[in-house]
């Protein structure tokens, strides 16, 4: 067998070596794709050489152990300690090693960093650099962050978030160097993909309400389209479950019964059951009449309805109707 391995390879070695009870765990991890390439690649094996299966085997321990100090202390934290033990060169190479497999994500070394900490060290940023850090971080951290920014500036980081797309790693790596001085594991040759509308949507669905209202408004100033897309996406039709039962029977009472039968086509047994939870028995006996004598339709019908359904929840709260819960904030009907 040729002495470089590819991480298939690595992988089934090591699935081997630890038997088939471990492999047995390790596998209901794993998609089933993955599952099938390294069940393949196992029954390929027939002998594996002592020294290569111990060579394997030391190299995952070597790279969870520098895991396990990203982890700790950032990357700059596993690179002194790795080298005491390794050296300069091996640690160079492990490094490498981990951020080309576990694609060790830029800003590695702010993310086990208190939300209160990371606020006094960028609020006097520009707006961009602010939203650049905030796309990486967890979106609960994010929030607590962006709440605590000065009003003004909080729509302007919201937007920058919104619309950010690709960053390169030479930005990425002189905003690590400025704020922090850690190394960054961006790839040299590839750019780094975060922000956008979904991260700023898991953003503002974490923060509480009167800070999502300041931004949105602000926002709506000069891109209203942008704010449409970011309402549209803040709360789906399957999030009904999250409303109390007075919310859903409000809302009940402002929905067409032919949208509710087309709604429910695809939903799951649990938002059936939370709207039919709502009814009356007459009622919800009809409403599942209609949606067995329905037949077949087409999925952008079904979507359409659901978004009409959505439209009537927001426009509820938009009145102040009923407060859908936000940042760990208490349900409400007012």
């Amino acid at each position: 067998m040729r002495e470089e391995l590819d991480g298939k390879e690595k992988a089934a070695i090591l699935l081997i070596s630890l038997g088939p009870d471990v492999s047995s765990d390790i596998f209901k991890h794993l998609d089933d794709e993955e599952v099938e390439k390294l069940t393949l690649e196992i029954a390929n094996k027939n002998k594996i050489k002592p020294e290569l299966k111990k060579k394997v085997q030391e190299e995952f321990l070597e790279l969870q152990r520098a895991n396990d100090y990203i982890n700790s202390g950032g990357i700059s934290y596993a690179k002194k300690v790795l080298e005491k033990s390794f050296g300069k060169e091996r640690t160079k190479n492990i490094i490498n090693r981990l951020t080309a497999t576990l694609q060790v994500r830029p800003f590695d070394s702010i993310r086990k960093t208190e939300a209160a900490q990371i606020l006094n060290f960028i609020q006097e940023e520009h707006p961009q650099t602010i939203a650049l850090i905030l796309a990486y971080l967890s979106p609960s951290k994010a929030s607590q962050i962006l709440s605590a920014l000065p009003a003004d500036v909080q729509s302007k980081v919201a937007k920058r978030i919104a619309v950010m797309d690709r960053t390169s790693p030479e930005i990425i790596k002189e905003v690590e160097r400025v704020l922090e001085k850690k190394l960054s594991s961006v790839a040299a040759n590839e750019y780094a993909r975060a922000g956008g509308i979904e991260s700023i949507v898991d953003v503002l669905n974490n923060v509480d309400r009167g800070t999502e209202k300041n931004i949105l408004d602000k926002l709506e100033e000069d891109n209203p389209d942008l704010v449409e897309e970011i309402k549209k996406r803040m709360f789906v039709f399957e999030d009904i479950v999250l409303l109390s039962d007075r919310a859903v029977q409000l809302v009940l009472r402002q929905v067409e019964t032919h949208d509710l039968a087309l709604a429910l086509k695809t939903s799951s047994t649990e938002v059936e059951e939370i709207i039919t939870g709502n009814m009356s028995k007459r009622a919800a006996e009809m409403l599942q009449e209609d949606i067995e004598y329905m037949g077949p339709v087409r999925i952008r019908e079904v979507e359409d309805a659901q978004q009409r359904i959505v439209n009537v929840i927001r426009e509820l709260e938009e009145s102040g109707e009923i407060v859908i819960a936000r940042g760990g904030e208490s349900e409400l009907i007012v």
